[in-house]
Order: structure tokens, then sequence, then C-alpha cells
């Protein structure tokens, strides 16, 4: 007769282990080409902040959002909220950041602040639990996230200025048809994409209907996007839509506000896209209403997090929207959370947007874990994010910060550097 041997269950941290000790909010800044857009022109550095949580019993998630002077202020305050409650109390969380902030401030600003304390929060959770974050948000329902090319005109270099030498890199001019092919062209081959997405409201649309001709031309089939940043008129949206009229994918936020994209819709052949005029669930009935817009760029960021995120997702089935996800200049934490809540929403009807390629050389997180193969991100396997935070690249980008003295990010005040009449006036055409 065996004698039977009682194995002890795994320990279960408590409340206590898990309630948050430590926060750590990191503004970095890091290298950034001259990338052209309908407001001015991308500066030398990119102001970021990486934001660390700890738990009782050791346990780290990691956060990340765009930075600035108020932003830094907004952070410190949601991360004085929040300490002593549990990671698992998002929702609590959530109010208390409300509750800390200026009354004054808008639902944008609130979210974007929850968002960087949430990812973390989540990451933290798959740590405790052995889960990862897309298996928190209900599973996921795709291994691989596909990402589209996005593609800038550029200058060449950051001109010289204030004493300090021009500033190459190595993808080169883009501000003519020709420059843009070649730079869809290495992006593709370096990354795999799928399709592509061309930031416009820099030149008249003309030319900007030129480009998107020559990367019909360059790559046969491969779906297009055409993203001018509320440029246009309703008028000159209508004839863009009109002239690419079986080139598009879609087109992106061509003219301002709800109504006006209303008008552009009724005529469009193509669906129009947004992360202009929804960008709050209060939106959203108004843009169905009007039928603003067919596809909504969701973003993490905006959006109140990860688990907003995919909420949104199903309110864009129940209205037959469209969904994919916006990017700005970030870096790897944020491209985690992008991916682990697109593997986990079913919704997503299009490959998302990413910076990646023009800042990933910059990235905070070690490498080896996140990796374009054929356009797509595999979803980390890890718990939490599944990802590691490089502390050497962290303290270098953070000193480089100091350095820079930033506050804010302002793409029409350095455009004015060189183009002095330049304005950000829109719509411009």
């Amino acid at each position: 007769m065996t004698a039977s041997t009682t194995v002890p269950a795994p320990s279960t941290p408590t409340a206590t282990d898990l309630a948050i000790t430590d926060i750590t909010i990191t503004p970095i800044a890091f290298s950034d080409p001259p990338l052209l857009n309908a407001v001015g022109v991308h500066e030398p550095l990119v102001h970021r902040v990486v934001i660390e949580v700890r738990t009782a019993n050791g346990l780290l998630g990691l956060g990340e959002c765009s930075g600035g002077s108020t932003r830094l202020k907004n952070l410190a305050a949601g991360a004085n909220a929040i300490k002593g409650v549990s990671i698992f109390e998002t929702s609590r969380m959530e109010q208390l950041i409300n509750q800390a902030l200026d009354p004054g401030l808008g639902a944008f600003e609130r979210a974007a602040v929850f968002s960087a304390f949430e990812v973390a929060a989540l990451d933290i959770q798959g740590h405790a639990t052995g889960r990862t974050v897309s298996e928190l948000l209900g599973g996921t329902v795709r291994d691989e996230v596909p990402f589209s090319a996005y593609l800038f005109y550029k200058w060449a270099e950051h001109p010289a200025l204030d004493g300090k030498p021009a500033i190459t890199d190595d993808w080169g001019e883009a501000l003519d048809p020709a420059g843009i092919v070649r730079q869809a062209q290495k992006m593709i081959s370096e990354y795999g994409f799928k399709s592509i997405k061309l930031k416009g409201g820099v030149f008249p649309p003309a030319q900007e209907i030129e480009a998107i001709q020559a990367l019909r031309d360059a790559f046969p089939g491969m779906p297009l996007r055409l993203d001018p940043n509320t440029a246009w008129t309703v008028e000159t949206s209508r004839w863009v839509a009109r002239e690419t009229e079986g080139l598009l994918e879609y087109l992106e936020d061509p003219t301002p506000g709800l109504e006006g994209m209303g008008e552009v819709a009724a005529t469009a052949a193509m669906p129009l896209a947004t992360n202009m005029c929804v960008v709050a669930f209060e939106h959203i009935r108004r843009g169905v209403e009007l039928g603003s817009v067919q596809v909504i760029l969701g973003d993490h960021h905006y959006w109140g997090g990860l688990r907003h995120t995919r909420e949104l997702g199903a309110i864009c089935e129940t209205f037959g929207l469209g969904l994919s996800m916006h990017s700005n200049s970030h870096l790897g934490i944020s491209l985690a959370a992008m991916v682990h809540v697109a593997a986990a929403t079913p919704a997503l009807t299009y490959a998302c947007d990413t910076h990646y390629p023009w800042n990933g050389h910059n990235d905070v997180v070690k490498p080896g874990t996140l990796r374009f193969v054929d356009g797509s991100v595999r979803v980390p396997t890890g718990t939490g994010l599944g990802i590691e935070l490089d502390r050497e690249k962290l303290a270098e980008l953070h000193r480089q910060y100091l350095d820079a003295r930033m506050t804010a990010r302002d793409d029409t005040g350095y455009m004015q550097r060189f183009v002095p009449e330049y304005t950000a006036d829109l719509p411009r055409w």
C-alpha cells in the first residue's frame, strides 16, 4: 500500500500583496525624422513617458503614453490617487484618477492618463496570474496582428539650427511620388507590410493623388489609405473621393467635424475613417446618425485603456462600423499593448497603424519579443505584456529629455523656424 502525498496548493497573492505601493514616472526623449503633416513637421526629438507600477509583493507593470508638461502633471496626480489600490481594481482606479484630475480637463486627457496606468495594472495582473494581457481581455482571436506601412512626406534631414548641425537619417527625402514609392519599397522590404497608408495634407491634393496613383502602380492590389488630417474643405474632399475611386481602401479624416464628414460620406465611393471626429464614446451616436464615418481608428491611449478599446470594438460591430487602430510616435510598451488588445478584439477589420518603423530603434523594450514578420506582430506569449524594460536605454533617453528641456511637442512652431509665414489653419485647400 502506497502512502498518499498531499501537494500544497500554490500560494495566491493577497489583496495586500497586490496593492500599488510605488509608481515611477519617467519622461524620455528619442529621435524622430523630419516627417511632414498637415500642421507642420516633426521635431528632432519626441517627448514620451514610461510608467512603472510596483505592488507590495514586488511585481512590476509597464505603461507608456505621450508626454508634455501638462501630461506629466496629470500623471503625477493620477499616481497619487491610486496608491494602495489593488491592481485588479481598475474600475476604482479610473474613478479615483478622474476625481483627482482638474474638473476642467476634457475626456480625452482623462482617458489618456487612466490608460497609462491601466496598461501597467493589466501587465501586473498577467504576472500575478501567469496569463497574457490578451488572455485577461478575453483571449486571442488572432495570433498575429497585421499592421500597415505608414508613409510620410519628409525632408532629407533636420536642417542645421541654433548652432547644431543637420541631422540625417537612413530614409532620405520623400517630397514627390517617386520619393514616396521609394519609402514604401524600403519599408515593405524590411517589415513585409501588406497595406499602405500615406499621411497627406502636406501638398495640394492633386499632388497627393499622384502619389497614391504611383503607389497603386508600384504595388498592384495592395490596400491604400490616405489621411490629410482635415486639410480639405468638403468640396475638395468630395473631389478627391471621386478622383481616388477604386484606389483607396478608405479615406481618413479628409475634412473637419462630424457634419462635414457626413457630407463627404454621402457621395464618396469608399469608406471614410477617423481618429479625429470620433474620439470618445459620446461621439459615436451622432456620427452614426449623420453617417459621418464607416471606420473608427481606435487607440487605447485615447479611448481610456485596453478594456474600453475592446468595448469600442463591440460597439462598432453593433453599428456595422469597421475598426482599425490609430498610432502616434511610440515605442515598444505601447506596441505590445496595441498587439494584445488587437489580438483580443474580434471586430478589428483593418490592419493597424504604427510609427514603430520610424522610432523602434530607440526602444526601451529589450529586443526579441516584438518583431514584424510579413507585416504582422505575433502576440507575445510571456506573462502580462510579455516584454522586459531595458533600463540602460531608459536612462539614456531620460538624460536626453533632461538635456533637451522639452515641454511639449510643437510641429507648427518647428516648421515656422524654417518657413516663418507657415500657419496651421485648416482646412487649407
